[in-house]
């Protein structure tokens, strides 16, 4: 008979966990939070010390009676919701809805869903911590008021159904702030020079280096053809060479934002596919006769720290997988990235080494499998002995110019036998070593290649980017990335166009008006030290009520000045040149979710609305009738269809390209990934590369 309930948040931790405690424990689901502040009003009393008024969450109901019917059978309550603030204040409600005493030992963490771990959490409970509790119900507080006070400001004097956040403001903000570094960026002309050589018959590249002894900077083709005349004419002949052995270093194992940035990279994971994936993996996963495992540990978390018993655990795989050679002679310990990083969880890697991704396929999903792989290789990597790489830069002298060549290869390969962390521009790391080359040798030369380039633009947040700079900035904290990223979307501020994103002008406008009133909010300085302030109190060194009185004072001052001097914004729609079909007005440009869409003038006696509809110039492969146009999913994804359609379903999600297939007459399409773009038939298994239009040689001007 069962003398314990225990409860966690969904039923497949309850479903893991139940396993692990045998028939004297019954384990149920809450279902995540069961009390929240009201959404009809602020729900916060500021005179009275920011006290909130909780209400049951809405549909909760049946839920919370089946929890107190079975507290009301047992001798013991356990509360084992996950292990950071959300799940602190989960077992704190829960405790005051089951009329529980808050200094009873009744809540219980674990960091890893595995037998031992429950069972070792379940011989040490401990009371509520209300300082987590606190810290938790302060972020709460203060959203809702931001929230609940900057938004009927907005709707009164712009337009209903604004909205303004706190940490989503600072992300759209800086998200226009890059967009006005992309308009008003200027290319500047520059060039390269490339001699292409070979010895041995060894082909190899140098790059201009120097002429007359400077590094002169090549910025017109008059400085090339400066540097050509410096040649002479003259053959290349070796002048130096610096061979030497360099250490490369293992990266971290993962934490919440490294994880989403390269999932983003290597596996196009949007932040929220990431943070659910990861939550199946870490709540358990049906092993066959094992039974239901979690795979890896908790998966919120800045911190790096691996615990003692999983790298003595790890040292013995990579011993025995790869040898003695690729294990450190120390234990790796990486620092903190972030001074305010808390350290309470362990780094995201598997709840055991020796289930290798290999092991674990017949029991995955396609995604499961690929973000466990992910996990799995840069764990072990990061426990790994450093790679040694053999390196080596020879400068070339041609008449009064040196060109200099440099390459690399991999003497020992360390951890580099498992993982390599990816780069933001999708850049593979090459390692070509160059052929033996000594001082005096004259080498033969294939051809003198100058290239004329324009600078770049920064490039547009992606969601890998947008979440490191909050990161470094010290903005948000690794809940609060991923809901982040889906808010700010959600409320029409930004589009994605080619998984970057691009600010909407309903985004530009709030985020003026925001600017001019509350520049605090947007004040990237000023959140981080509020992140700093909310640590504080989970640590139990600052008051929440104080945090919160602080931010209020100003806050208010600025709310009165606003609600005086906000001017009444009316937003024009922009008239298009159609008319409705169904009532025969001019149809409007709106902006939605997604980006501009088209909706009847007529509102609200006529409701018509259509996506704006762009014709890529192509002729349709499928009924060669028709118009290829590019068009929006309902999650706000690109695809191409015919415009004939339902006449014609021909779809497909990659941009075709009019261009026929030279072995089956397929039409090829563009497939992007994260080298860049290259056309492939999507009916055969030809492909071929893009040429780079940025670039024109000299010939070609």
């Amino acid at each position: 008979m069962a003398d314990s309930l225990v409860i966690v948040e969904s039923p497949a931790k309850a479903k893991t966990i139940g396993k692990y405690l045998g028939s004297k424990y019954i384990v149920k689901a809450s279902m995540g939070h069961i009390r929240d502040l009201p959404k009809s009003q602020i729900g916060v009393e500021v005179e009275n010390d920011f006290n909130p008024k909780y209400i049951t969450i809405r549909g909760k109901g049946s839920v919370l009676k089946e929890l107190k019917d079975a507290s009301k059978k047992v001798k013991h309550v356990y509360l084992a919701a996950d292990p950071d603030r959300e799940g602190e204040a989960i077992a704190w409600h829960l405790a005051h809805y089951l009329e529980l005493d808050e200094t009873d030992t009744c809540r219980v963490v674990f960091n890893e869903i595995t037998k031992q771990a429950v069972k070792d959490a379940f011989k040490t409970p401990r009371k509520i911590n209300m300082d987590l509790v606190n810290a938790q119900q302060a972020r709460r507080i203060l959203d809702r008021l931001v929230g609940y006070k900057i938004s009927p400001l907005l709707w009164k004097k712009v337009k209903k159904g604004l909205s303004a956040g706190r940490v989503q403001s600072v992300a759209v903000k800086l998200i226009i702030d890059r967009e006005n570094e992309i308009d008003a960026f200027v290319p500047e002309e520059y060039w390269s020079i490339t001699a292409k050589l070979s010895h041995s018959g060894i082909p190899f590249d140098a790059k201009y280096y120097s002429v007359n002894g400077e590094k002169r900077e090549l910025g017109k083709e008059a400085d090339v053809q400066e540097v050509l005349s410096a040649m002479k004419g003259s053959p290349f002949t070796v002048s130096d060479v610096r061979e030497k052995e360099r250490l490369r270093n293992p990266a971290p194992p993962f934490i919440t934002s490294s994880l989403q940035q390269e999932a983003a990279r290597k596996l196009g994971f949007r932040a929220s596919k990431t943070m659910s994936v990861a939550q199946q993996l870490y709540e358990g996963v049906e092993l066959g006769k094992e039974g239901t495992v979690g795979l890896i540990t908790y998966m919120r978390t800045d911190s790096t720290r691996i615990s003692p018993v999983a790298q003595e655990e790890t040292n013995l795989y990579i011993t025995d997988k790869y040898g003695a050679a690729f294990v450190p002679e120390q234990p790796r310990v990486y620092t903190k990235k972030n001074s305010n990083a808390q350290d309470a969880h362990e780094a995201i890697r598997p709840t055991s080494v020796m289930r290798d991704p290999e092991s674990m396929k017949p029991f995955l999903s396609r995604d499961q499998l690929r973000l466990y792989k992910l996990i799995w290789e840069r764990y072990v990597s990061s426990q790994m002995q450093s790679a040694v790489l053999d390196t080596m830069t020879v400068d070339l002298q041609a008449g009064d110019t040196v060109f200099r060549a440099a390459g690399s290869k991999v003497k020992f390969a360390g951890f580099m036998k498992v993982y390599v962390e990816g780069n933001d521009d999708g850049t593979v790391e090459e390692h070509k070593f160059l052929p033996p080359l000594a001082v005096g040798e004259v080498i033969n030369s294939e051809a003198i290649d100058p290239k004329q380039h324009f600078t770049q633009p920064p490039p547009r947040y992606t969601e890998a980017r947008l979440v490191k700079t909050l990161e470094e900035l010290g903005i948000g904290r690794p809940s609060t990335y991923a809901p982040t990223l889906e808010t700010v979307q959600k409320r029409g501020y930004v589009a994605m166009e080619e998984k970057k994103f691009i600010p909407t002008e309903l985004g530009d406008l709030v985020i003026q008006l925001m600017e001019e009133f509350f520049p605090e909010i947007l004040d990237a300085e000023f959140t981080a030290n509020m992140e700093g302030n909310l640590d504080n109190v989970e640590e139990g060194t600052e008051d929440w009520v104080k945090v919160l009185a602080t931010f209020y004072e100003s806050f208010e001052k600025r709310l009165e000045v606003a609600e005086d001097e906000m001017k009444e914004i009316e937003i024009q729609d922009e008239v298009s040149d159609e008319l409705c079909e169904k009532c025969g007005l001019h149809l409007v440009y709106k902006m939605g979710r997604f980006g501009k869409f088209l909706a009847c003038s007529g509102f609200p006696d006529c409701r018509n609305t259509k996506p704006i509809v762009k014709d890529i110039g192509v002729t349709c492969p499928k009924c060669a009738q028709g118009k290829i146009i590019e068009r929006r999913s309902k999650k706000g994804r690109i695809f191409y269809g015919c415009d004939q359609y339902p006449g014609c379903d021909y779809v497909s999600w990659d941009k075709p390209t009019g261009k026929p297939c030279p072995q089956c007459d397929s039409m090829l399409v563009e497939k992007r990934n994260r080298n860049g773009v290259k056309l492939q038939c999507p009916s055969c298994d030809y492909s071929e590369e893009v040429p780079d239009e940025d670039e024109h040689d000299m010939e070609n001007g």
